[in-house]
């Protein structure tokens, strides 16, 4: 188990029930990068990720 999987089964716990936009995801993401600027690489990478989830050009 990566020390990361902790954080994500906590959300899943905490807030698997609830239904969210994408547009409140990426809210919540700038948010985060505003308090945490430190992290602004990462989430960015991970906005692009999903992003781009469905592109086969990617593969």
């Amino acid at each position: 188990m990566y020390f990361t999987d902790r954080g994500i089964e906590e959300l899943e716990d905490r807030r698997g029930h609830e239904t969210v936009t994408l547009a409140w995801l990426a809210e919540q993401l700038r948010v985060f990068v505003d308090l945490q600027p430190d992290f602004e690489v990462p989430i960015e990478r991970l906005a692009t990720w999903l992003a781009r989830l469905d592109d086969e050009d990617d593969e």
